[in-house]
């Protein structure tokens, strides 16, 4: 595949990531491997992109992926024959990818409901939305596809409850209050999602529950579900989640990444029109966390 630089300035590596599907790792490493070719000759990733540049690189090969059904303890919170509501651990990926191929939510889910929409195809059987590998909680699944088609149109509407529990960075200067920002891939990292012109809308609620000075627990919830919303959200208006790898300080409270936790999942059941709301409590990491910072609340 061919692209034309259209401005001069960007290091090879970067230009890639910014004008193709590869990531700047992957370019880099393809740079490395000789695979890539400006104007038919091999530069180095700090090389200069000059505008006309012709660069010629290939799509690195897709890795094949197995799903497999496995024998993974799974939090069923609820389960009919068109629905099911389960509780992620922190640190299940919630579906298999090239850097995870097995132990996810989905290779449980094929254990325990045989029965999961294909709409999403093999990869994501039955799922209707994410939450983060970090991010434990609450998550719909359907069991067919008119259930599924009928969960992803209420997410869309905004219509499903979403309310999250997160310990945050500082002490916010109101007790509630909307943040109204689009969120986007960022042009600077793009592992990261940010508050960018570009972005998509999105709309986070919070409200303060606790404050214990140098940290706050919020409740927030989601008006719309863009990738990494609350994560990114938070730390944009200066308080970002407690233990967030990606987004937060390296000083933080000490864990197995950020605390943050679906809480509460509301919906419509795509058959019988009921309003069905479930609750589930954070995990004990979470609430010993908590209970820490109680006792040494001034």
């Amino acid at each position: 595949m061919e692209v034309i630089i259209k401005e001069t300035g960007a290091r090879l590596d970067k230009a890639l990531a910014c004008l193709t599907d590869l990531s700047r790792s992957q370019a880099k490493d393809a740079i490395k491997a000789g695979q890539i070719l400006v104007n038919g000759k091999a530069e180095k990733a700090k090389y200069t992109v000059k505008a006309g540049d012709v660069i010629s690189y290939e799509l690195p090969q897709a890795e094949s992926l197995s799903y497999e059904a496995e024998a993974i303890p799974l939090d069923i919170i609820y389960e009919d024959d068109d629905v099911a509501v389960v509780n992620k651990p922190q640190g299940m990926v919630v579906h298999p990818s090239a850097g995870h191929r097995s132990a996810t939510l989905v290779n449980a889910l094929m254990y325990h409901i045989k029965d999961l929409s294909t709409i999403n195809g093999v990869i994501r059987p039955g799922i209707v939305h994410r939450i983060d590998k970090d991010t434990s909680g609450l998550l719909m699944i359907a069991k067919n596809d008119k259930a599924h088609q009928a969960l992803a149109a209420e997410l869309k509407d905004k219509k499903s409850l979403r309310q999250y529990l997160a310990i945050v960075h500082g002490n916010l200067p109101n007790d509630r209050g909307v943040i109204e920002a689009p969120i986007g891939r960022s042009e600077k990292d793009r592992k990261k999602q940010a508050v960018t012109a570009k972005g998509k809308p999105a709309v986070t609620h919070f409200q303060v529950l606790e404050r214990f000075g140098d940290y706050t627990l919020v409740e927030l919830t989601l008006e719309t579900g863009r990738t990494h919303q609350i994560r990114v959200h938070m730390a944009y208006i200066g308080h970002p989640l407690a233990g967030d790898p990606l987004y937060g300080p390296r000083k933080t409270l000490s864990g197995q990444g950020q605390f943050l936790h679906a809480k509460t999942l509301g919906f419509t059941h795509p058959k019988t029109g009921e309003t069905l709301s479930f609750t589930a409590e954070a995990p004990a990491l979470f609430q010993e966390t908590l209970e820490k910072l109680r006792n040494k609340r001034p």
